[in-house]
């Protein structure tokens, strides 16, 4: 029977009732012969939405090609140009919500797997013993990094990746942040986030743990006393809310940071461990996003009856919509449009029941969801023993108190650029949850790594539109138009062809423009094609992408220095906005870690732009 394409290929699931009572992972992931089926339902699209709908940028199409073809190592290494995490990311990201939510096919269809596609690829590059290339040249520059979360791993990975001596500091005793602490073994086995955690330490990164900043060190200090040159803060936000309703002080109250903290890091649920954690007949879980979920389906694997109490009604759950089908299929109740007034007590002062009150949605509120309005006279009774608060998180006050200049806002999340992580002090940079408050692990991901470029660009003295570097051979020169700059310089000589696919990233200069650069080189069919895109003026006028059309790669004839030899360039036709122009480009460094070229408008030459970007 032929495969339907607009159907996606199914994954393995542990049945409910097995799952319910063990901490084993939930999806047991594809198969080789399956992850090659999903494989070919991508399009491989040119302009691949799915890349844009990726916080961290990866290139889906890249490696979803790679899978297909049963290169792995090739798929890994197109992913690790832009993620450190992927066996996390393809567990826990939202994808619904980004790249699959953007895909092509999804307009018919079912959108292609990504999630399921990324983690088959970093696991089975794990079991082959794949590894991220560490940098062996050092530029000499040291970054302090706090937090070992995903912000702290990601920025700190960038950095390593660029030459710089990276420290992690981590307040507790294991790195991670909230993929060690906060997310269960049945969503994000140990085993899976340990060897990501060692690949990036791996890239020459070093850790000390039991370190608090702001207490045992202060952010001041690093810079003052320690020689680092720039520091990022990716503390995370583990500060639990509370209602603030009577009885919240009872015994059995928990914030789900504390429960899911417990069981998690200090392995609560194993019988070789001797950390204590209630174990409860019937718990109430207050909230509707996924730390909430986590918290319930793991009271509920410890022995618990258990009930999601939640203030809207399903559609306006937070949680991502597996997760919530998941919690189901285990039995979990759901008491939607429904919210705690008061925690009742026993005569010892434990937890012996929830007050709550019937809701009914109005207006929306300024989150745009309809606003929940109490119902008179609908109050109740839930009979439990135990109650977990799960309604967020902030940042610990502890650094922003203890840093002399560094603004924080109302939420007291630290102030920080968007775009470059930059903060209100000189040489601090900051991301993740300690700036957005509690989000995503992969808009964390994407913070460090703005981060990183903007550390990179304070450090090395490049503005921001810039094409920030290319190799660090001597006979490189440095090109400035309009403050801007550039490094270009003479081809690498290659013996031979390098070979299997690469995806670039970069920026592109011309005299009053700016823009980003994205470009993709198959050295086995011997294509490149890409893109010149979020172009600007110097006003701030936008202007049309410029679409790099698919040209041949071919050897060509140069002198690096070293003799004559052959470089690898490639020349083709671009199209913007009805105009069509030309390009060429030419290969560097050892592998073809980096790309130069420069297009022109047929209509008129002096409209060009120089590109440049390295391997992602």
């Amino acid at each position: 029977m032929a495969q339907d394409l607009w159907k996606k290929i199914p994954v393995a699931e542990q049945e409910p009732k097995k799952r319910a009572a063990n901490f084993e992972e939930v999806c047991l992931g594809y198969t080789p012969e399956e992850a090659k089926a999903e494989a070919l339902r991508c399009f491989n699209c040119k302009n691949a939405k799915c890349i844009q709908g990726c916080p961290v940028r990866i290139d889906i199409p890249a490696f979803i090609q790679q899978i297909l073809k049963d290169d792995i190592e090739a798929a890994a290494d197109v992913i690790a140009l832009s993620s450190s995490l992927p066996a996390v990311c393809g567990r826990v990201c939202p994808q619904e919500t980004q790249c699959e939510g953007v895909c092509i096919r999804s307009k018919r269809g079912d959108a292609v797997s990504i999630g399921k596609l990324e983690r088959y690829g970093a696991d089975t590059a794990k079991k082959m013993g794949i590894k991220p290339k560490a940098n062996p040249n050092k530029n000499g520059k040291r970054v302090a990094v706090v937090g070992s979360g995903p912000a702290g791993l990601s920025c700190a990975g960038d950095l390593a990746k660029l030459g710089y001596e990276v420290t992690i500091f981590e307040a507790l005793h294991e790195p991670g942040g909230v993929l060690i602490y906060g997310i269960p073994e049945f969503r994000l086995p140990k085993d899976d986030v340990v060897p990501e955690i060692q690949n990036v330490l791996d890239l020459g990164v070093k850790l000390e743990t039991d370190v608090i900043i702001g207490k045992t060190v202060t952010v001041d200090e690093l810079l003052e006393e320690e020689g680092f040159d720039a520091v990022f803060i990716g503390s995370g936000a583990g500060l639990p809310m509370f209602m603030g309703i009577p009885g919240e002080n009872a015994n059995g109250v928990f914030s789900a940071n504390e429960y899911l903290t417990r069981n998690n890091l200090m392995k609560a649920f194993r019988e070789d461990y001797h950390t204590p954690i209630l174990k409860s007949k019937k718990v109430c879980v207050v909230g509707g996003g996924n730390v909430a979920m986590d918290a319930a389906r793991t009271a509920l694997r410890l022995g618990a009856e258990v009930h999601v109490v939640y203030r809207r009604s399903e559609a306006e759950l937070p949680a991502r919509v597996e997760e919530v089908h998941h919690a189901k299929e285990e039995g979990i109740i759901f008491d939607l449009l429904t919210n705690p007034v008061e925690i009742l007590e026993d005569e010892k002062g434990w937890v012996k029941g929830m007050k709550v009150i019937k809701m009914e949605l109005g207006e929306p509120d300024a989150s745009g969801r309809r606003r929940p309005v109490e119902i008179p006279g609908s109050e109740f009774v839930i009979d439990c023993d135990a109650v977990i608060m799960s309604l967020g998180t902030s940042p610990n006050p502890l650094i922003s108190r203890t840093t002399e200049g560094l603004n924080t806002n109302k939420w007291k999340c630290i102030e920080a650029n968007e775009s470059n992580g930059q903060t209100s002090r000189k040489g601090v940079f900051a991301g993740g949850d300690a700036v957005t408050g509690a989000a995503t692990v992969i808009l964390a991901m994407g913070a460090g790594r703005a981060a990183a470029k903007g550390i990179h660009e304070y450090l090395s003295g490049e503005k921001t539109g810039s094409v920030m570097f290319i190799s660090n051979d001597p006979r490189f020169r440095m090109l400035s138009t309009n403050n801007k700059s550039m490094y270009v310089g003479l081809p690498t000589k290659y013996d031979s062809l390098p070979t299997g696919m690469m995806s670039y990233q970069g920026n592109s200069v011309g005299a009053n423009t700016s823009g980003s650069l994205t470009l993709t080189a198959d050295f086995n069919e011997k294509t490149v094609s890409g893109k010149i895109y979020n172009r600007t003026q110097d006003n701030g006028a936008k202007l049309p992408d410029i679409e790099l059309r698919t040209s041949a790669i071919m050897r060509t004839p140069t002198d690096t220095g070293a003799g004559d030899g052959f470089g690898v360039g490639f020349r083709g036709n671009t199209a913007s906005d009805g105009r069509s122009g030309r390009y060429d480009g030419l290969f560097m460094g050892p592998n073809a870690e980096e790309v130069i070229g420069k297009w022109s408008n047929n209509s008129s030459l002096s409209s060009s732009e120089v590109f440049a970007g390295e391997r992602r």
